[in-house]
């Protein structure tokens, strides 16, 4: 199944970012600490090459954290509610160069926002959505941020990290390995051609190697058969697998 429905279990950036409160949460209590430092640290990294000049995905980021941090509002003594849905309004040129990374920007950025809710306890009425448009009152460099909190349901969508490709978990078993007839061929000699099968059940994963030469590794240990939490990672011979769950808007 390539993504079960369920409740979410989630229970300063740059002058130049302006915000615009449609949701009417109004109690900031989020703190920035080294995990969120990390994370701008590893989107920039991730397009610095793409993005020699102008608007800086880390900057999206920022604003988004900032976004929640100032708009939570605690509707109970052990619940933090927050905005989940997002319009990311940039200018012209930003926009262009921004839209040109397809989903993998805003695949990223929903990823970013459901961990830094998830380090600071806050929890969604629905899935989360991030939607980038133009704005031509804007100028270059700056941009604005538009939340609001629906109510809806999570589609928890699962995927594989390999080599700086994502790849969708369509099916409940997934098979990766060198051969042609494995799910998932990876270009690699250390591994044998059914290396490792990752089994998808709607809401949990589970890894298993399936009698591989050079055995497989999850997060630095050996593995044969074991649960697969999110944001693990997979060694095989030289290549590394990051698992992913997503939390987005259901249909």
């Amino acid at each position: 199944m390539a993504g079960g429905k369920r409740d979410s279990p989630f229970q300063g950036p740059p002058a130049n970012i302006r915000s615009t409160d449609t949701s009417n949460l109004g109690r900031s209590v989020g703190l920035l600490d080294n995990f969120e430092k990390g994370l701008e640290r590893a989107v920039n990294g991730a397009f610095a090459k793409t993005f020699k000049s102008g608007l800086q995905p880390v900057e999206i980021t920022a604003a988004l954290r900032r976004e929640l941090d100032t708009k939570a509002a605690v509707v109970a003594r052990d619940r933090i509610l927050v905005p989940n849905k997002f319009t990311v309004r940039l200018s012209t040129s930003d926009y262009a160069r921004m839209i040109a990374l397809g989903p993998t920007l805003t695949d990223e950025l929903t990823q970013h926002v459901q961990r830094h809710a998830a380090a600071q306890h806050y929890s969604f009425a629905g899935g989360i959505s991030i939607a980038l448009s133009e704005d031509p009152a804007l100028s270059a460099g700056m941009l604005e941020i538009q939340s609001v909190n629906v109510k809806g349901e999570v589609a928890w969508t699962p995927v594989l990290e390999i080599n700086g490709v994502r790849h969708p978990i369509l099916h409940s078993h997934t098979v990766i390995g060198r051969g042609s007839d494995a799910d998932i061929t990876v270009d690699d000699t250390g591994i044998s051609r059914r290396h490792v099968e990752i089994l998808w059940d709607g809401t949990r994963a589970q890894v298993n190697d399936l009698g591989s030469t050079n055995g497989s590794k999850l997060n630095g240990n050996p593995v044969a058969k074991a649960p697969l939490p999110p944001d693990s990672v997979i060694d095989i011979g030289r290549t590394r697998i990051v698992f992913r769950v997503l939390a987005q808007a259901g249909a």
